[in-house]
């Protein structure tokens, strides 16, 4: 398992372009099973994560085709039925997050999938209800298989999905994309409501109806989808990660940085440009890209009642929970103070205690909130030794030791790398010092 060995308090300057979307790579790759015929993506990020559900389609039967960096053309005519319902496979599914987005078009071409729990981050509880739900909406029986520790959808001899109206119990986003995958093939009309609508799932949506799949709504929490007998290949571009994009916002502010991030696809980021301007940065868009400036100072705003600002996740078009780990850590040099609310996952804040043990003034008031009091650049922070515990906290803890007095050590990077494509290479390019080992 390696690490990352980083050397705090150097400036970054220059041009840096977000890698594909982590996010969406991991849907539509998926889909590709809903059609026999070829499916060309490109802007594919070539990260840990999206590599092992590559490797894990082809042990399934699909041809891959690598043309060049980022573009691959994939093929499900020959799916080895046998092996997705071995005990291997089941294991492997459960090894990778992505994995959950094969079974809504499994179980929509042929009937069957198994679904594992998911691994991941250990960020805390995932919930596969929403999931589950709705697969059982449109017909599919389940069953708890205990030996593979997964459950077995199926559709019952003599019967197909059928499409039905269905109210999700929460816009989840891979609980969304994979009940849609498996409503395109189903018979009669889907009605999908508090759907999410995030970017990721709006591209999704349009490559299916490329592919043939009869879809409306697309962009709004409400999704009709009229099934078809079958879908046909098409040609795909992934967004640029958001996620990403915010992540470079962050390190230019922490390390007090003229940077400017390259094609972003701006009008696809919502709220994302004003979060960070409410932390005090003063970015700038030009064109498709977004301008850094290099700031003295980042001051925290505050509601229009003098309140302390609260910066917390919601659905789409809110803040996505992926971002709230880097602007806690940028908030720590900020002048002022401010509250991140983490909604979703109750363990995604405890990685603050390493920030902490750095000098961060961060105090973690509950699993989901913590009140960050900003340094104003006066301290900072301390060097130290830690560990990532997922994706997102990993960049999080790598942002902070760039800008901290003194050499870091950041182990368990595999995380990391799941998440960001080459992110050492590329961060070493705007002039941070980190080294692998």
């Amino acid at each position: 398992m390696g690490s990352f060995v980083v050397e705090g308090g150097h400036k970054l300057s220059g041009v840096i372009r977000p890698q594909g979307a982590k996010n969406e790579a991991l849907e539509v790759i998926s889909a590709v099973l809903l059609t026999d015929e070829e499916v060309t993506i490109s802007n594919v990020p070539e990260i840990l994560d999206v590599r092992n559900l590559i490797i894990l389609l082809e042990s399934m039967g699909v041809k891959v085709t690598r043309h060049e960096k980022g573009v691959y053309t994939f093929k499900a005519d020959r799916i080895d039925t046998e092996y997705v319902a071995s005990a291997d496979f089941v294991a492997r599914c459960a090894k990778l997050r992505g994995s959950v987005m094969v079974v809504g078009p499994l179980l929509a071409r042929f009937g069957r999938a198994y679904f594992p729990k998911p691994g991941g981050d250990q960020i805390g509880r995932r919930r596969v209800d929403t999931h589950i739900l709705g697969f059982m909406s449109l017909g599919a029986a389940q069953e708890y298989d205990q030996e593979r520790k997964a459950f077995y959808l199926h559709v019952p001899e003599g019967e197909s999905l059928t499409g039905k109206y269905m109210l999700l119990d929460e816009a989840s986003v891979t609980g969304t994309a994979n009940i849609v995958m498996a409503a395109v093939l189903a018979k009669g009309v889907t009605t999908i409501y508090n759907a999410a609508c995030e970017p990721y799932v709006q591209q999704l949506c349009r490559m299916l109806i490329r592919m043939g799949a009869r879809i409306e709504g697309v962009g709004s929490n409400l999704l009709t989808i009229t099934g078809v007998p079958c879908l046909g290949g098409t040609e795909h571009r992934i967004l640029p990660d958001m996620i990403e994009i915010g992540s470079f916002i962050a390190l230019a502010a922490m390390n007090r940085s003229s940077i400017t991030i390259k094609d972003v696809a701006y009008d696809e980021l919502g709220m994302i440009p004003e979060a960070f301007r409410r932390l005090g940065v003063n970015l700038e868009r030009r064109g498709d890209d977004i301008f850094i400036p290099e700031q003295e100072s980042y001051v925290i705003d505050s509601f229009l009642d003098g309140s302390i600002l609260n910066v917390a996740d919601a659905p789409w078009p809110g803040l996505s929970p992926d971002l709230l780990s880097v602007i806690l850590v940028m908030a720590t040099q900020c002048k002022g103070s401010v509250l991140i609310h983490q909604k979703m996952f109750e363990s995604r804040l405890f990685f603050v205690d390493k920030l902490i043990d750095m000098g961060a003034q961060i105090i973690l008031c509950d699993p989901h909130r913590a009140v960050v009091v900003g340094h104003d650049h006066k301290y900072r922070l301390r060097a130290g030794r830690m560990a990532s515990p997922d994706i997102r906290a990993g960049i999080a803890l790598l942002i902070a030791a760039m800008s901290a007095n003194g050499t870091s050590v950041i182990s368990n990077i595999d995380q990391i790398d799941r998440g960001y494509e080459d992110i050492d290479i590329r961060l070493n390019a705007l002039g941070a010092r980190i080294t692998r080992q």
